[in-house]
């Protein structure tokens, strides 16, 4: 019978001789960081048991514990997962090609999980802790973060990662899959080009702002367009005479926040052409339905 590879203990143990050396010399470069992670790794007895593919996993997984993501670094690296479901930290679901799957990967603890998360919401000055446990935000490469801690979240930190493609579908990729058809296509071309206002509605995955996307195709290039989105999704391509917005929660003393009803009046007073907002869930309902009615046709509204 095959021995067991290192257990979460024996990874733990090593993560914490490695960070006491690290310690020592914080302005280690990437390559000089691996080279401690494997002296370390290869000179563990339990080491001895594992293949060779085995200890470059250990190695990777400690690498990204300190430089990385941690143990969501070789979920983001793979570009079939579209969505990473964290129902605790040692439950991980993903969404590749459609259907979903039960990930390998898991969080030694729901301390480490939760330092991931304050460290991912810092990035982009939000907040998320006890008294505001509920919060959206960006990655660094685009992807959509939601988190949900305890005690809302009764087992855990809770997150979701929504990934977007580097290069968004169009409208021809769209009819080419069957989404949408060409007679269908041909007519949305001309109702952007007489500057409709358009709804998109639908489900959660359903393609909302992939739509959007494509139908941003059409819209002429001389145009100032305007976005204003809850957590910045949108791919714009070929207008130049752009600007993106994005609310902002309250801070920890509940001051600062920006909401999406402040930002769709305030795209009015810098000359839209157009404005699209990425999803339209509240109250933000009626001041577009007066930005409509002052004379910006052509607007886009995702919602579900």
């Amino acid at each position: 019978m095959k021995p067991a590879v290192a257990t979460e203990s024996e990874i733990r143990a090593l993560r914490e001789r490695i960070r006491a050396r690290f310690a020592w010399d914080s302005e280690l470069s990437d390559e000089e960081l691996r080279r401690m992670i494997e002296q370390e790794t290869f000179q563990a007895d339990w080491a001895r048991r594992m293949t060779a593919g085995e200890r470059k996993n250990v190695v990777e997984r400690l690498f990204h514990s300190f430089r990385g993501l941690d143990a969501l670094q070789p979920l983001l690296e793979d570009p079939e997962i579209t969505e990473i479901m964290i129902n605790r930290h040692d439950e991980i679901f993903v969404e590749r090609r459609g259907e979903l799957y039960r990930s390998e990967i898991r969080f030694e603890s729901a301390e480490r999980l939760e330092h991931l998360i304050q460290n991912l919401v810092s990035r982009v000055n939000r907040i998320v802790n006890e008294s505001s446990p509920i919060v959206d935000a960006r990655l660094p490469d685009g992807s959509r973060l939601h988190v949900v801690l305890p005690p809302i979240a009764l087992r855990g930190p809770c997150v979701t990662i929504r990934r977007f493609p580097a290069s968004p579908l169009g409208m021809k990729e769209l009819v080419e899959l069957g989404a949408i058809s060409e007679e269908a296509a041909a007519l949305l071309k001309r109702l952007v080009a007489a500057k409709y206002n358009f709804f998109i509605s639908g489900g959660t995955g359903s393609g909302k702002t992939t739509f959007l996307n494509a139908l941003s195709e059409w819209i002429p290039s001389h145009e100032r367009i305007i976005t204003i989105e809850d957590t910045a999704e949108l791919k714009l391509r070929g207008i130049p005479n752009l600007v993106a917005l994005e609310t902002r929660n309250a801070n920890s003393e509940g001051k600062g926040s920006v909401t999406m009803a402040e930002l769709i009046r305030a795209a009015l007073r810098m000359r839209p052409n157009r404005i699209i907002v990425g999803e339209v869930r509240g109250p933000e309902a009626l001041d577009m339905l007066q930005a409509m009615n002052t004379g910006h046709e052509g607007s886009v509204y995702s919602t579900k």
